[in-house]
C-alpha cells in the first residue's frame, strides 16, 4: 500500500466538500479532495430545485439561519465576479387558504429575527398582478430568493481549489479515518487502496458521512448519528409556461412542499416531494405520484390542467430524522465538540447547503484555526 502526506483531505466533491476544500487551499494548506465517483457533484449536488434561499423559515441562531444568510450574500456575490449565472428572480411564499394565514405571519417573524428585513407583504389582489394564475389568502414577496446554474457554481468552486493547487481524486472512496496519533490517517479504497496522513480531515461525504464518521477510529460513537432518507421527486410541466417568480406553499414536516421553480431557462417544474426510502432505493419518478402532485399545486394553481407533468428527475436528501421526528439543524461537527483535533464532520447538509455553502467553508477553516473570523470575510470568496 502506498503513503503520503498533505495538510488537508475533504471527503466528498459535492459543492460542500468543493467549497470547504477551495476556502483551505486559499488559506494555503496543500488540500486533496476524494470522491468517489467519477466526477464532482453527482448526489445530492445535482439533484435539487437550485434556490438561492433567503433565510426565512429556520430558527434564529440555527446554522441553517446563520449559513443561509451568510452565505447569501456571499453566492451572489461570488457568482458575480465568477461570472456563473444567478439571478434575484424573487419568491413568493404563499398562503393558499385563511387558515394558514397564521404561518405565513410565523415565517414573516422568523425572518425578520434571522436578518432578513427585504420581504413584502401581498394582498391576494397584489399576487394576482404579479402571477396572474395563482388563487391565495395572503403572500410574502422574498426579492433575494433567487435561482443558480448549481453546475458552473460547482465548475468555479473547482477551478478555484485546482488554481490553488489543491488535488482531486475521483473514483477513490474514503476506507476509514485513523484518529489519535500527531496525524489523521485515512485509508482509501478503490483500484490503489493508498494511506494518506494530513494534520486535518474534513468529512464532507454526504449521504456516506455518518458510514464514513462510524469508521473512524478515536472518535466517539455518541458522534455518530442515526440517518434516513428522503426522496424528493419532481414533475415538469409541459405546454405553456405559467409562472415568472417562484412560487411556495408553507412548508410542511419535512421538507419546503410542492413549489414551483423556474429554471435559467424560463422552465417550470414541481416539487420536490417527501418519499420516505432506504438507501438504495431508485432515483426514478414513477408517473402514479403525479395524483398527489396535482392535488397539492392545485391549492395554490387551480387552472393546472390534467395531463401537464410529466416525470423529471428525482433527489436524496440526507436527514438526521425520520417522518416522525422534528426537522433537526444541520450538524457541523468540528474540534471542540468532539475531541479529536484536526476533524471536522458535517451531517445532514440538506437545502439550504447550496445557499449556504461559503458560509460554511469559512466555519470549517475557523474551527480547524486555518482562518480567522476577520479572514472569513466575503472578500476571501
Amino acid at each position: 500500500m502506498s503513503r503520503f502526506f498533505v495538510d488537508a483531505i475533504v471527503v466528498g466533491a459535492g459543492v460542500i466538500g468543493l467549497a470547504v476544500a477551495r476556502k483551505l487551499a486559499l488559506c494555503g494548506l496543500e488540500t486533496i479532495i476524494l470522491e468517489r465517483s467519477n466526477a464532482i457533484g453527482t448526489e445530492t449536488s445535482s439533484r435539487n430545485s437550485e434556490v438561492i434561499h433567503a433565510g426565512l423559515y429556520y430558527p434564529q441562531g440555527s446554522l441553517k439561519a446563520t449559513v443561509c444568510v451568510e452565505g447569501r450574500a456571499a453566492l451572489y456575490d461570488y457568482c458575480a465576479r465568477r461570472g456563473v449565472e444567478a439571478r434575484r428572480v424573487g419568491k413568493i411564499l404563499l398562503a393558499a387558504s385563511p387558515e394558514e394565514l397564521p404561518k405565513l405571519e410565523a415565517i414573516a417573524a422568523a425572518a425578520k429575527r434571522n436578518g432578513v428585513l427585504d420581504l413584502v407583504p401581498l394582498s391576494p389582489s397584489d399576487v394576482a398582478n404579479l402571477e396572474p394564475e395563482l388563487h391565495c389568502a395572503g403572500a410574502l414577496f422574498s426579492p433575494s430568493t433567487g435561482i443558480i446554474d448549481s453546475h458552473g457554481y460547482m465548475q468555479a468552486l473547482r477551478d478555484d481549489f485546482e488554481t490553488a493547487g489543491g488535488m482531486l481524486a475521483f473514483n477513490t472512496p474514503a476506507a476509514a479515518i485513523r484518529c489519535g496519533g500527531a496525524k489523521i490517517g485515512l485509508t482509501t479504497g478503490g483500484a490503489e487502496p493508498t494511506e494518506i496522513e494530513a494534520s486535518f480531515v474534513v468529512n464532507a461525504a454526504g449521504h456516506g458521512a455518518p458510514g464514513l464518521a462510524a469508521r473512524t477510529t478515536g472518535l466517539s460513537r455518541k458522534m455518530v448519528p442515526s440517518q434516513w432518507y428522503a426522496k424528493g421527486n419532481y414533475f415538469s410541466l409541459s405546454g405553456r409556461q405559467p409562472f415568472s417568480h417562484l412560487v411556495y406553499p408553507m412548508p410542511d414536516h419535512a421538507g419546503l412542499g410542492v413549489h414551483a421553480t423556474v429554471d435559467l431557462n424560463g422552465r417550470c417544474r414541481f416539487g420536490p416531494d417527501v418519499e420516505w426510502v432506504d438507501e438504495n432505493h431508485s432515483l426514478d419518478v414513477s408517473a402514479s405520484r403525479a395524483e398527489q402532485f396535482y392535488g397539492a399545486i392545485r391549492r395554490y394553481w387551480p387552472g393546472l390542467r390534467d395531463g401537464a407533468l410529466q416525470p423529471d428527475y428525482a433527489g436524496i436528501r440526507p436527514k438526521l430524522h425520520n417522518a416522525t421526528m422534528p426537522m433537526p439543524d444541520f450538524r457541523i461537527d468540528v474540534p471542540r465538540l468532539h475531541g479529536v483535533k484536526g476533524l471536522v464532520n458535517l451531517f445532514g447538509i440538506e437545502s439550504p447547503g447550496l445557499t449556504g455553502s461559503l458560509a460554511i467553508a469559512d466555519m470549517v477553516a475557523v474551527a480547524l484555526g486555518v482562518a480567522s473570523d476577520k479572514e472569513a470575510h466575503p472578500s476571501d470568496r
